[in-house]
């Protein structure tokens, strides 16, 4: 099931199938790791969901809320 990364719960992982966005954010995430085929999970929320602590590649990275909207990820159902 293909969902965006801002709606995954912490615990929760999948597989980044597409990144979107242009420019400099989208230069960015690339340059952070986050592309095609890796796998990601979420580790925690802030309390109001924003910004939100991703495992990636076996470091931790936070991301803002509308980073995480262009990033879309498979998951298992």
């Amino acid at each position: 099931m293909r969902r965006k990364l801002s709606q995954l719960r912490p615990g929760e992982a999948g597989v980044i199938s597409h990144v979107s966005g242009k420019g400099a954010i989208r230069r960015r995430m690339i340059d952070m790791g986050i592309v095609p085929g890796m796998t990601i999970e979420v580790a925690k929320l802030a309390p109001l969901g924003d910004p939100m602590e991703i495992k990636l590649r076996g470091f931790n990275l936070s991301l803002r809320k509308n980073e995480a909207e262009l990033i879309q990820v498979e998951t298992v159902a």
